[in-house]
């Protein structure tokens, strides 16, 4: 199946990646941008924005549209909320994205490191964000199995949005997401409002997975109910032909067929070919 003119993107320039790598100087600093190959790499990077991908670089589950390398999990590193802020005041930032690989080896999943990291970010605990005064956080979790506290663990750090994404339709969960669950999803998103009503939530799927329009709408009526705040839905694009393969590319018309549906919703919508959850992530909060 070939690509649609609407899906073709110049190849990442790779002089940003590069710029970028090297001001970063850190082989310990992860982003999702390099190892889930994202198609804008080269976009961001140029604009110096990225996300960060803390807990090491290996995945705990088998996500069969996932570019993350799965297999058993490098050891925590206890200087990682060091190394994430001091790279954060390198790059200027004020508006920072932190997600993770998914570590189900972790009694709390993680929650822990997450929340040091917020803090190192925000609450200026040390020399290296002494000029970060401003910095906002926001974090794309995994489901922490559904857990109550380790949730609430993250959630005590304050970031300023707690984004957790469905992924794909309740009906593909068992092909696309083996491990993980659309309702325990939806709850992880419900439950951040309830332990802290006034912070943003955000959730994002992709579609051209063989979803149907009937059922995106459901999601988003879903997302509605839980009071969610901001959702994401971009193309699906397979990062390598032993993923999961592409059912059809979705026109942009449908993209604000989506939008339209959420908006009347009260949900603010970001959809596009290559919207991805954490794309533009600053502006959605305007």
């Amino acid at each position: 199946m070939s690509l649609p003119d609407f899906l073709i993107k110049k190849t990442p320039k790779q002089k940003h990646i590069r710029r970028i790598r090297a001001i970063i100087n850190d082989d310990n600093i992860h982003t999702v941008c390099e190892l889930a190959k994202c198609p804008n790499i080269g976009e961001c990077f140029k604009n110096n924005t990225l996300t960060f991908m803390i807990l090491g670089d290996r995945c705990t589950r088998s996500c069969r549209f996932c570019g993350v390398r799965k297999g058993t999990p490098i050891p925590l590193d206890p200087k990682e909320p060091e190394r994430i802020a001091r790279t954060a005041t390198k790059l200027g930032l004020q508006y920072v994205v932190i997600t993770s690989v998914t570590r189900d080896d972790l009694p709390d999943g993680g929650a822990a490191q997450f929340a040091k990291v917020v803090r190192q970010l925000t609450y200026h605990n040390s020399h290296i964000t002494a000029h970060t005064t401003n910095i906002k956080v926001e974090v794309l979790i995994p489901d922490f199995k559904g857990n109550e506290t380790s949730l609430a663990t993250a959630l005590n750090s304050n970031p300023f949005v707690l984004n957790h994404n469905l992924e794909t339709v309740p009906r593909l969960y068992s092909q696309i997401r083996p491990e993980a669950g659309y309702k325990r999803s939806l709850s992880v998103l419900k439950m951040t409002k309830r332990l802290k009503e006034k912070i943003y939530t955000k959730s994002g799927i992709m579609v051209g997975l063989g979803e149907k329009k009937e059922e995106v709408f459901s999601v988003l009526n879903d997302l509605k109910n839980i009071a969610c705040d901001i959702v994401t839905i971009g193309q699906y694009l397979p990062p390598s032909k032993s993923h999961q393969k592409v059912v059809r590319y979705v026109e942009p018309s449908e993209f604000e067929e989506y939008k339209a549906a959420g908006e009347k919703f009260g949900l603010k919508v970001f959809a596009g070919p290559f919207v991805r959850s954490s794309y533009h992530a600053k502006d959605l909060i305007k």
